[in-house]
This record gives structure tokens, C-alpha cells and sequence, in this order.
């Protein structure tokens, strides 16, 4: 019987042939095992310390795997583990330098023989589970900001993440860390998760990205509702923590979110013990008492706000200007720190209507002021630098480059898109091994693919690098994975091994 239109037929295959569709994968636990993050995962988590059942280190690994590989849910690990050939690799890689009598213990923390390779999805899902504590749901209080503690697994997971900056760190040595702080919204269709400010259900993690080295340095998740400049000086606290030795200067940057009186003082006094006074520029919000003070700017102060592309300076059609401003909310004390205020306006063109806004509606999504007989969308920025104005404007606005790209590699090419659970601790679980999922990859673009792969989205990355047929086969004692000397990426991949043989491996 024919099954299709076409002149060529499906047919199962019986025998064990060692078949891969991912054959360029096992370079990423060539760079984790460089990486240290079994070794890592074992020491801090702690969530499967007993004798019986699948390891810490088994579990993330799997986790992470699955997400480099595509994978969008737990029961995905389903099509990872009948991936014959890949899972020939893994079983590999675990009993890698251990002597016989742990490789044995390995094996007898299964009742019954082991039949599989990966975690079962029920077995993964049991493990999200330990990140989830039951008893802070009852705190909630209906219609304020809450953020349930991390049980002690959860706690634990920052401190992988720090270990895998130290690794980079150690093989790319950077001086200086520019902060990014900013939140997401994920959409979810989770009965369990509350309402954000765009009004359907959504989870709102804030996440803090190194710009520098390009990876996150620390993630909180959250319920939708709670608004991104929540406990922000916290979450800065415990990122600036996370920062590897090494790290000398610290700069921030945040949108109107950042924009808190203990925050920018924090920062302005020097209050952090390792890295005292910090730079930033923060968006300022532009209140009825700023556009006052906007609206006193001589018209001779602005300046015109170029940027430079290709070498040359462009432009903008924007204006800049110095704003002389002290916010009565600040409560400025005798010994407070002074800021710098500067304003950014934008002429507005006249037109039928915005995209999304109706026709002849007087509320814009933007603050706007008028000026003579101009009318101009106003941007705020307050900051403790004292570098120029155009300087300091297009710096700041590199905020809304890489690490918002990476908000999309996230939720679309990484599984931070699809939560698996109702539970908040098993999501929150879930999005950090997103986390280490991206950081790895951000590694390997760094330390081993080179130049040319850092703007490469990770699906291009899949296409290229990840998933190439091959075959796992055993010879003289040694896995063979074969691939076809034809394809492009073949020799690729033996740079890249030789690359992280040559990295200097994380500490034991």
C-alpha cells in the first residue's frame, strides 16, 4: 500500500545501530565536563543525596541536554532517550575516569538493572518537585507582591551558575562587569499564575546579564504580578555575589524599574564591600516635575544625538540636553550623593495614527511634552557618571541589545517558553536549567566557535553544529562517534574539541 505521493517509503529499524540525529551534542558534555558542572551540581544542590535512583548530576545534565537539543517539555526526554547513539556518549561520559568500584555503585542505585539512560519524565518531574516548598503558598496575600523563599535545592542553584562564570572567567578574563537588570514577561496558561500589567496570565522573572562576558549572572523567577523593580537592591546584592574573582569594576544598567531611591544610593555611596561605588544609568521616570524642568531647558543646550554606525556618525533626529532637577520624592539629606539628570526628546511627526493606538485617542504608549509648537516624546536618564552626554545616552541604550535578545532566546529557542508544572518551585527549577542551558551555549560560542558564531541564534547553531547524523560505535576500547568527512561541520567539531582540551578546566 503506498504511503504517500512520493516515490520512497518509512521503514523501522530493528537492529541496534548505534544511529544518532544529534551528533554534534556531545561536544556540549565535552564543555561541561570541562566546565566542572557535574562535579558542581553534586556539591551544592543536594535534591537526590540518598544511595537509590538517578543523581543530581544525572538530572540537570539531562535537563540541560534537553534544552540545547530543542526540547520545549519534560516528556520530550522520551525522544532524547531514543537517541540510541547519543545515549551511548552519555553512559560514557558518566563512568569517565571513575575507578570500577564506583562505577558500580553507580549502577546499584537501580533496584532493577538499568534500562535506560535518561531520566523517565515521572522521574523528572519528582525531581522538579524537591525545588518546590508547599508551605510558602500559604503566605500569599491576595492582591500584593509576594515572592515565595527558595527551599534549600533551589537556594543552591546560583552557586552552580557562579561556578560555570568561573570557569569562563578563568579561560576569558574580564575586569569589568556592565549589569543589565530587567524582567520578562513568559505568558503561561497555568491556572496557578497571576495576572501581569498586560493583563493575561504570565510569569515575570528578573534576570541580570553580564554584558561583557554575555551570559546571565542571576535569575529570581517570579509571579507575573510582581513588578520588575521589586526588591530590585536585593536581587542586585545577590548578583554582584555571584560575579567571579577577577571582576574589579562593576556598572549598571536598568530601565524606570531601577529608578529607587536605595538603589541609587546603594550604588552612588560605595555601600558593596568588593566592588564599592558603582556606576549606572537608570531610566527616570518622567513626571509631571521633570517634564517642568525639562520645559526650562534653553533651546540653545540641546544638542543633537548621533551614533555611530559603520565608523561614521549618524544622526538620530533626537536632541540631548543637561536637566538641572532635584526630585522631591529622593528625600535628599545633607551628605546624600548628587545626580546627574539628562533628558532625551524626540520631534513627533504628524501622522493619521499610531500602530495600535486608535484614531484620534489622546493617551500615548510614551511620555510626550510640548514645546512652543513642537510636540516631543521625552525619555529621562539619571546617573552618578560623569562621562558626556552622547557617551553616556548610546551606552545605556546597548542595555536593550543582548540582553533582551536573550530574552527571546529563552522563551523561543530554549525551553523558558513552557512550563511544566502549576507548582512555582518545580517552574522556578525548570527556568533556571533553562539558565544553565543558555549560559553553556554562550560559553561554547565564546571559548570555542569563535567571532563569527557570537550573533548566531541558537537554532542556527542546531542546524549547524548540533544536529548531524551520525553513528556511535565502539573500537580498540574507544567510542567512535562517526559522521560523514563530507559535511561541513566535521572538522569544525575537531577545533572545537581541541579548543576545550586546551581550556583550563574547572577546579577539583
Amino acid at each position: 500500500m503506498p504511503q504517500g505521493i512520493l516515490p520512497f517509503k518509512y521503514e523501522a529499524e530493528n537492529s541496534q545501530t548505534g544511529m544518532t540525529a544529534l551528533g554534534g551534542l556531545p561536544a556540549y558534555l565535552d564543555l561541561a565536563h570541562a566546565a566542572g558542572l557535574s562535579r558542581s551540581v553534586e556539591k551544592h544542590l543536594g535534591a537526590r543525596s540518598g544511595t537509590q535512583g538517578w543523581t543530581d548530576a544525572q538530572m540537570v545534565t539531562a535537563l540541560v541536554m534537553l534544552n540545547l537539543a530543542g526540547g520545549e517539555h519534560v516528556d520530550d526526554l522520551r525522544i532524547l532517550e531514543s537517541d540510541e547513539g547519543f545515549c551511548r556518549v552519555v553512559r560514557q561520559v558518566e563512568h569517565h575516569h571513575l575507578p570500577r568500584r564506583q562505577r558500580r555503585q553507580m549502577e546499584r542505585r537501580f533496584r532493577k538493572k538499568r534500562e535506560r539512560t535518561l531520566p523517565s519524565p515521572s522521574a523528572a518531574f519528582r525531581y522538579l518537585a524537591a525545588y518546590h516548598d508547599a508551605g510558602q503558598e500559604n503566605l500569599r496575600t491576595p492582591g500584593k507582591a509576594f515572592i515565595p523563599s527558595s527551599n534549600e535545592h533551589l537556594s543552591a542553584m546560583p552557586r552552580v551558575n557562579s561556578d560555570l562564570l568561573s570557569f569562563l572567567q578563568a579561560n576569558r578574563k574580564c575586569r569589568i562587569a556592565t549589569l543589565d537588570m530587567d524582567a520578562t514577561l513568559q505568558e503561561t496558561k497555568k491556572e496557578s499564575a497571576l495576572f501581569s500589567y498586560k493583563g493575561y496570565r504570565a510569569y515575570q522573572p528578573l534576570n541580570t546579564w553580564w554584558a561583557e562576558q554575555e551570559v546571565i549572572v542571576h535569575t529570581e523567577f517570579r509571579d507575573g504580578n510582581v513588578p520588575a523593580g521589586y526588591e530590585q537592591l536585593r536581587v542586585l546584592r545577590e548578583a554582584l555575589a555571584c560575579l567571579p574573582e577577577g571582576v574589579e569594576k562593576v556598572y549598571l544598567r536598568s530601565d524606570t524599574a531601577g529608578y529607587q531611591h536605595k538603589l541609587l544610593q546603594y550604588c552612588a555611596k560605595g555601600d558593596n564591600e568588593r566592588f564599592g561605588r558603582i556606576g549606572f544609568t537608570i531610566g527616570a521616570d518622567v513626571t509631571a516635575e521633570f517634564k517642568k524642568a525639562v520645559a526650562e531647558v534653553a533651546d540653545e543646550d540641546w544638542r543633537p544625538l548621533y551614533k555611530e554606525v559603520d565608523g561614521q556618525r549618524i544622526d538620530t533626529g533626537t536632541e540631548w540636553a543637561e536637566v538641572c532637577f532635584v526630585p522631591n520624592g529622593m528625600g535628599f539629606g545633607k551628605n546624600s550623593p548628587v545626580y546627574r539628570y539628562l533628558a532625551k526628546r524626540t520631534p513627533l511627526r504628524e501622522q493619521a495614527s499610531l500602530p495600535g493606538i486608535e484614531p484620534g485617542a489622546k493617551e500615548l504608549p510614551f511620555q510626550t511634552l510640548s514645546l512652543g509648537a513642537k510636540r516631543y516624546k521625552i525619555f529621562g536618564i539619571v546617573t552618578n557618571l560623569d562621562w558626556d552626554g552622547e557617551t553616556l545616552i548610546n551606552w545605556h541604550h546597548k542595555r536593550c541589545g543582548k540582553s533582551e535578545e536573550a530574552h527571546a532566546i529563552m522563551k523561543n529557542d530554549l525551553a523558558g517558553g513552557t512550563m511544566p508544572s502549576g507548582d512555582f518551585g518545580e517552574n522556578a527549577a525548570w527556568w533556571w536549567m533553562m539558565i544553565l542551558a543558555l549560559n553553556l551555549n554562550n560559553i561554547m560560542k565564546t571559548l570555542a566557535l569563535g567571532k563569527e558564531w557570537k550573533s548566531r541564534r541558537l537554532k542556527a547553531i542546531r542546524f549547524r553544529l548540533v544536529n548531524l547524523p551520525g553513528r556511535v560505535v565502539e573500537h580498540a576500547r574507544t567510542l567512535l562517534v562517526k559522521l560523514s568527512d563530507r559535511h561541513p561541520s566535521y572538522e569544525l567539531l575537531l577545533e572545537i574539541r581541541r579548543k576545550i582540551l586546551m581550556l583550563n578546566p574547572a577546579p577539583t
